[in-house]
């Protein structure tokens, strides 16, 4: 079967994809934000595969997130974690506007940015073995039977996926539809790439290490649940 991470057809040529651009109002600030810092902090304009210690300057481990959505968590485990490198991955033109507005009021300097598909990028910039992780944080459920197929986690993407992240190196996914989650144990359980921390072979209890948003506050309250599913990329 052909991976979907290996095809270098151009995106307009995909017949299925794992989102729907529906780009909201853009913000003074978010525009002005995408306009001078895209440049500085973006990926997208580098041909070919990222070379990682000249994106950053340092030779750090790389994390990264797929969909950060307005990016308030991924800022928040970078300032946390200065000894970490953070590429973040969002097609919403609004969303990287904000994330690049907080990078620079808050002055952080291990974050780099994409405002293209994610897996063209994994395809064309994600070297084999360089991440130290990768997180997919409330991805589109694609709740209806019939738009499963746009499901971004399924086998072929996962497999590629385990490509590029190292030995021993994660995999960290949550949603808060549980049809979603069963599909994300579904398809990781199958894998022979990956290894379940969970003692039950499930699910984990939300980490610190991802923050919690204030969405996920609010489902709390009433009464939502959200799953996190922790994976290890095996050594052989």
């Amino acid at each position: 079967m052909e991976n979907p991470l290996d095809n270098k057809e151009p995106l307009r040529n995909r017949k299925i994809r794992s989102f729907v651009k529906r780009e909201g109002r853009l913000t003074n600030a978010q525009e002005k934000a995408l306009g001078e810092l895209l440049p500085e902090f973006g990926v997208d304009h580098i041909q070919g595969p990222l070379d990682f210690n000249s994106l950053y300057d340092n030779d750090a481990e790389v994390i990264l997130e797929i969909g950060f959505g307005m990016g308030h968590s991924l800022v928040e485990q970078a300032e946390a974690n200065p000894q970490l490198n953070y590429l973040g991955i969002e097609v919403h033109s609004p969303g990287v506007g904000s994330l690049l507005k907080s990078i620079a009021e808050k002055d952080i300097n291990n974050i780099r940015v994409s405002n293209e598909d994610a897996v063209e990028v994994m395809a064309n910039k994600i070297p084999e073995q360089s991440l130290k992780g990768v997180q997919l944080f409330f991805p589109d459920p694609w709740h209806k039977k019939k738009h499963h197929k746009r499901r971004l986690v399924n086998a072929s993407f996962v497999e590629a996926l385990a490509k590029r992240i190292k030995p021993d190196g994660f995999f960290h996914l949550a949603t808060d539809w549980e049809n979603y989650a069963e599909h994300m144990l579904e398809v990781m359980s199958a894998t022979t790439s990956f290894k379940n921390l969970s003692e039950k072979a499930d699910y984990i209890p939300r980490p610190v290490s991802r923050p919690l948003t204030k969405f996920e506050k609010r489902g709390q309250r009433l009464g939502h649940g959200v799953w996190d599913l922790m994976f290890i990329r095996k050594s052989s």
